[in-house]
């Protein structure tokens, strides 16, 4: 997995005038493209929590509401570590043409979708391009950009994650109110479209593979855990509806997942050993408590309040931007606040917060309650993940950047998979319900402060690294 890091250090010899800029000469289309490749991605990735309640109603899909958005996260674990081998051996463009083919084809599929099946089939194609796009870009900036530009873009990328928090909900919507949920879909067809053709022009010349280097057998291994932890989860979510074997079924799943990702991440990680191995495992955790309730706040708006999906919507807006202001502040604070202090405030943040909407849903609370309380979990993440981010690679051998980089997006992904997947079996159970779900979530996200307290800097890492933060946010 090391084609992050080699896809940071390589120079482009496609453009050899130093002094440009991002968004000066022959960088500006490409720029844009690839940011709003990026930008179209997260759009999806979070406008669709937003209209889900609308599309389960329509298609009457309650049983898959939960797979529809674990399926995808676990997809994408199979697309970054494919795209990241067949760039390394073949060059970046094949894998970013096929990565976009698959996710525009899964927007078709779920825009088109007669039933609930059909979308959710629509969301694992979605997920399994989407993974892919990112890792593809970053070879593919790699291989354009001087190295003194690629932080700029990278910078521009977590933008581009950040923007789609604030908006897109509200956005999508107003979408489905007026146009249709399906439109949430189709209408971004045309602009991941438009946004490749500004990506086109700069990819010639860029199409050789790399250099080989050793490992590569260790890297198709690699791809075969990233399969069978994505076919663990998905057999988790139907196991479920199994009469009398469901259950045993769905223990085996978890047990298979749990499995097939311990080679995906450092050495320890499971066990939560101090040091690099306790940041990963914190940031799959607090991932698992935080969008395990983020997928069924909207749900739980709409079907309990009598909330309109745009309203609904606007609820994660409020997340947005609490994330994004947090994240502003703990760049300014830099040494004044330890990453290890940023991890712990953060996480009980987040535990706070999903335990201020289990007590409203648990006593028929105010909706504003809940609204409030999901605006402290938001300033949580945006408070400790860029702090977790700059750890992971404090806390890694230069050598071995690469690998906890992906490491840390595995461990996001399946956490959120597996949080989202047991969330659906506690759902659709008799004592289950929301209470259910989010009593699940905060029970992650007490686990999630208890293994924080283990994420600790190691000795002469500077309190605070503000490049890496501002592209870390």
């Amino acid at each position: 997995m090391d084609f992050f890091k080699r896809s940071r250090r390589r120079p482009a010899p496609a453009h050899p005038a130093e002094r440009a800029g991002v968004l000066r000469g022959g960088f500006l289309w490409v720029t844009i493209g690839s940011c709003a490749l990026v930008f179209l991605a997260a759009f999806e990735n979070i406008a669709v929590t937003a209209v889900m309640p609308a599309v389960s109603a329509g298609l009457d899909g309650a049983r898959w509401y939960a797979l529809a958005f674990a399926g995808p996260l676990a997809t994408g674990v199979i697309g970054m570590v494919a795209a990241g081998l067949w760039a390394d051996r073949r060059g970046p463009i094949a894998p970013l043409y096929t990565s976009v083919g698959l996710f525009g084809a899964g927007l078709v599929v779920c825009g088109l979708a007669p039933a609930m099946e059909v979308l959710v089939a629509g969301r694992l194609l979605q997920g399994l391009g989407g993974g892919a796009i990112t890792v593809a870009l970053y070879v593919v900036v790699g291989r354009i950009y001087p190295e003194r530009l690629q932080p700029k873009l990278f910078a521009g990328f977590a933008a581009c994650w950040i923007v789609p928090a604030l908006v897109g909900p509200a956005i999508a919507g107003t979408v489905a109110e007026l146009l249709g949920w399906q439109w949430v879909f189709l209408g971004v067809v045309g602009l991941v479209a438009v946004a490749m053709v500004m990506v086109v022009p700069a990819l010639r010349g860029t199409g050789g593979p790399q250099a080989a280097e050793e490992g590569g057998n260790r890297g198709f291994g690699l791809l075969g855990w990233a399969a069978l932890a994505a076919a663990a989860v998905l057999a988790l979510n139907l196991a479920g509806g199994l009469p009398r074997v469901g259950g045993a079924l769905s223990v085996v799943a978890i047990a298979v997942a749990l499995a097939a990702v311990r080679p995906l991440l450092p050495r320890g990680t499971l066990t939560a050993r101090h040091g690099l191995p306790s940041v990963i495992l914190t940031r799959g955790l607090v991932s698992a408590a935080f969008f395990g309730g983020d997928v069924y706040l909207p749900y739980l708006l709409t079907e309990k309040y009598g909330f309109a999906p745009a309203f609904a919507g606007l609820t994660l807006t409020v997340g947005g931007l609490a994330w994004a202001g947090a994240s502003t502040v703990q760049g300014r604070l830099g040494d004044r606040m330890s990453h290890a202090a940023g991890v712990r405030i953060g996480s009980a943040l987040v535990l706070g917060s999903l335990l201020g909407i289990l007590v409203t849903v648990a006593l028929a609370l105010p909706a504003a309650v809940a609204i409030v309380a999901w605006g402290i979990g938001g300033a949580g993440m945006g408070l400790m993940f860029p702090r977790l981010s700059t750890l992971m690679l404090g806390l890694s051998a230069p050598a071995e950047r690469g690998f906890a980089s992906s490491a840390g997006a595995i461990a996001d992904s399946l956490g959120g998979a597996l949080s989202l997947a047991v969330g659906g079996l506690v759902f659709s159970a008799a004592f289950g319900g929301f209470t259910g779900v989010f009593a699940l979530s905060t029970a992650v996200g007490l686990v999630a402060v208890v293994v924080a307290q283990r994420a600790a800097a190691p000795a002469g890492l500077p309190a605070s690294d503000k490049r890496t933060m501002e592209v870390a946010a």
